[in-house]
């Protein structure tokens, strides 16, 4: 799955990305790690009544989250979701929503891989040669206004779908294993956004298996204890055996 990402570019590098004309104005702090179940806000691109970045909390809250306890209670689950329960499963939160698209962007993400010690190595993935890339995702808001806004808040969860022969090798292990971000070319981004993308077309992207030769994966040190937000994050682990890839 995907719990951990970085967004350490300008985010007029999606307006670039989009061939959007404007450059939203948002106050974004860069980021080299980010854990979703902190609730971040994070750079999305929605398609309401033309493309709009916008700040959305990453776990998303569904419309049955409606008082704080259950927002406590079911919200740390709900920051990624499985394509096929999207596609097939009618009753999930999830096929409800296949219809609120999102592009959730980032810089890189990280997973963690089981090379037989007692604590698994996080690996820090990217797209080579793209400074920032996207992957699929669907939003909601807030069954229940902000406190102190009064505004419904966007929020947003990431797709997974089965992994590529590299993420294979990495997210090898776990109930959640052998998964991975639903990652999307260009083309199909701008698809993921059309506002009459049929079930077949959404089938076939969720389909798209982003091919492991266009990406880079690096081990880094332990990303789960506190450290300062900065480039040392993402350094390759170095003077240590790992077993290859």
């Amino acid at each position: 799955m995907c719990y951990d990402m970085s967004y350490f570019s300008s985010i007029k590098l999606i307006t670039d990305y989009l061939k959007l004309n404007e450059i939203s104005a948002l106050d974004f702090t860069a980021t080299y790690h980010q854990v979703a179940q902190t609730f971040c806000k994070w750079p999305v691109v929605i398609n309401d009544n033309g493309l709009k970045i916008q700040l959305f909390e990453w776990g998303l809250m569904a419309k049955y989250m409606n008082s704080p306890e259950k927002i406590k209670q079911f919200r740390s689950s709900m920051a990624n979701a499985r394509s096929e329960k999207m596609l097939l499963d009618k009753a999930s939160v999830w096929h409800q929503l296949k219809n609120q698209r999102c592009l959730v962007f980032t810089t890189g993400f990280f997973e963690h891989r089981d090379i037989g010690t007692k604590k698994k190595l996080p690996y820090f993935i990217s797209v080579k040669n793209q400074p920032v890339f996207c992957f699929a995702g669907l939003y909601n808001y807030s069954p229940i206004p902000d406190k102190e806004t009064g505004e419904m808040t966007g929020t947003f969860s990431i797709l997974t779908r089965p992994a590529n022969s590299l993420m294979k090798k990495i997210h090898n292990a776990g109930k959640t294993g052998n998964r991975m971000p639903l990652l999307l070319t260009k083309e199909l981004a701008e698809k993921w956004l059309s506002a009459d993308l049929s079930d077949k077309e959404m089938e076939a992207i969720t389909a798209f298996e982003f091919p492991a030769s266009e990406m880079n994966a690096w081990p880094v040190h332990t990303i789960r204890t506190h450290k300062e937000d900065d480039e040392n994050i993402i350094k390759p682990l170095e003077d240590v055996e790992i077993p290859a890839l």
